[in-house]
């Protein structure tokens, strides 16, 4: 009832008021409000779409502090404030887009500058600005082509005739990340295409029984956990990744082990999946928290880090949905870890199977790939509060401020933009707008317009997703994993990630049972 309320709200204001005029009023206001700034989370921080907040230190005997910003080309701001910690929103919105340098300057009773207390640059990026254009073909037209992309690589056909996975596409030496995904787009292309269905399942039973064949013993401290990594491929072959394990990676093989299991009713499928689970609840902590990576064999931490545990709290809830209550206690437990933690903290760090993740300060790799996600596992596990709306919206507006950009401002020496917006860019050691990522915030944007009514989290993630399909190729339907402009040369060796791919085509069918909802933005 509160979300059909907020809906007929949002939509008399839009009709009265002119349509993306309005939504990209809503916009603008909304930009003007800081992202928790009670704790430092922006450290690293290079850009940002909202007022940003930095906790400069107090001056002794300061009255007030004076705020100059200099943007590049542009005419010099200020203003002051009684802190040097205040929000830049005075002058926010008539910023202009672009590099900018930041002084803060502690002033005594006389205006008298005593010391600087602070200084940053930073760009002030653009914001969201709709219309966007819309899609280049059917949502659902796009998730069947991109799907039978992987379908027909031949290294996916090679799981019909070999045990082993072809090594000719080398992420392979990912096995819960990507032979995992293999299984699930396999069982996607089963339940579309009843010509392929024979096929794509005699694909998905080969690549679960290796990822089966490489699993820890069931009296191991790590039983029924596929591996992490596998021979010596990409990041499989450096020194700190070598016998270890990213924690969670098993609850990726755990979901395609589901959804093996929905596609072909074997109970095999699903008791290895609920075997993945018990093994998480052994390991999982007193405080609810698990390592992020630990020995293979051992299964003893390598570091002190803490994972990030949204994928395991959406497996546990994945398991309670066919019957398994043992996981809710856990998936509370790991809950209440991640409130009290992550988010108390705002360190949304990255743990990706590429990535060092020891030795990092705080806030030095935060990644959308951990805010979106927990956004939208408190806004979908269930009647959520008004503290669980609060949280996900810090967390997407963290997310589209950091990661997602409406445009760009270089070009080529050829007057060509490089990346091609609207996207968003997956970590702070990776600065590339990937399609997994605006899957991810897109995802976050749609569930809180589902919990909300919120239009312009609807429009956001439209014009996302509508991308992707533009950047789908229409001919082979391969969605690119990066959306960088490449010469021939380096297109030819441009990434694509499996897992990467099957996020779109999720997202795509999402999107094509949205429909309806779409229907209800101005036309563009």
């Amino acid at each position: 009832m509160k979300r059909t309320l907020y809906c007929l709200i949002a939509l008399a204001c839009i009709s009265c008021t002119g349509g993306y005029e309005a939504l990209n009023r809503q916009a603008g206001k909304e930009y003007l409000q800081p992202i928790r700034p009670d704790v430092p989370w922006n450290s690293f921080a290079k850009k940002f779409i909202y007022a940003p907040s930095f906790h400069f230190d107090t001056a002794e005997g300061a009255r007030e502090y004076l705020f100059t910003l200099a943007p590049a080309g542009g005419d010099t701001l200020s203003f002051k404030a009684g802190s040097p910690s205040a929000p830049l929103a005075p002058v926010w919105d008539i910023l202009p887009e672009g590099n900018v340098t930041l002084t803060v300057d502690a002033l005594d009773a006389g205006g008298k500058v005593l010391s600087r207390v602070g200084e940053r640059e930073f760009l002030k990026d653009f914001p969201f600005e709709g219309p966007y254009p819309g899609p280049a073909r059917d949502y659902t037209e796009a998730a069947v082509k991109g799907a039978l992309y992987i379908h027909t690589m031949p290294e996916i056909q090679n799981w019909r005739n070999s045990s082993l996975p072809d090594m000719a596409y080398p992420h392979n030496t990912y096995p819960c990340k990507i032979i995992g995904a293999t299984i699930r787009v396999e069982c996607f292309i089963a339940g579309m295409l009843p010509e392929r269905r024979e096929n794509a399942l005699e694909i998905a039973r080969s690549a679960a029984a290796f990822l089966i064949d490489q699993s820890r013993p069931e009296d191991a401290p790590l039983a029924w956990f596929p591996p992490t990594y596998y021979l010596d491929k990409e990041a499989s072959k450096r020194e700190w990744n070598q016998g270890k394990t990213m924690t969670l990676e098993a609850a990726s093989a755990g979901q395609a082990f589901l959804d093996l299991y929905d596609a072909t009713g074997e109970k095999e499928w699903l008791d290895r999946a609920v075997s993945i689970g018990r093994t998480y609840v052994k390991l999982q902590r007193e405080d609810g928290s698990l390592p992020i990576k630990v020995d293979f064999i051992s299964g003893e931490p390598v570091n002190e880090v803490s994972a990030m545990l949204h994928p395991l709290l959406r497996y546990f809830k994945r398991l309670e949905g066919y019957g398994f209550d043992e996981f809710f206690g856990p998936r509370a437990k790991g809950e209440q870890w991640m409130n009290d933690v992550a988010v108390k903290t705002f360190n949304m760090t990255g743990q990706f199977e590429d990535v060092n993740v020891n030795g990092l300060e705080l806030y030095q790799n935060l990644t959308n790939c951990t805010a979106a996600p927990y956004a939208s596992y408190l806004l979908t596990r269930g009647q959520c509060s008004d503290d669980d709306i609060s949280i996900a919206r810090d967390l997407i507006r963290m997310s589209e401020d950091q990661f997602a950009h409406w445009a760009y401002h270089e070009k080529t020496a050829d007057g060509i933009f490089k990346r091609l917006a609207p996207c968003v860019h997956e970590q702070y050691h990776y600065e590339m707008p990937v399609d997994n990522s605006a899957c991810n915030v897109a995802n976050a944007w749609l569930d809180y317009y589902q919990a909300t009514g919120d239009l312009l989290s609807l429009a956001k993630a439209k014009a996302m997703i509508d991308n992707i399909t533009r950047m789908q190729n229409p001919i082979n339907g391969c969605t690119p994993t990066t959306w960088e402009w490449r010469d021939a040369g380096k297109d030819r060796k441009r990434t694509f990630w499996v897992n990467c791919a099957f996020s779109s085509i999720q997202m795509l069918m999402r999107a094509a049972a949205m429909q309806e909802d779409f229907d209800k933005l101005p036309a563009e």
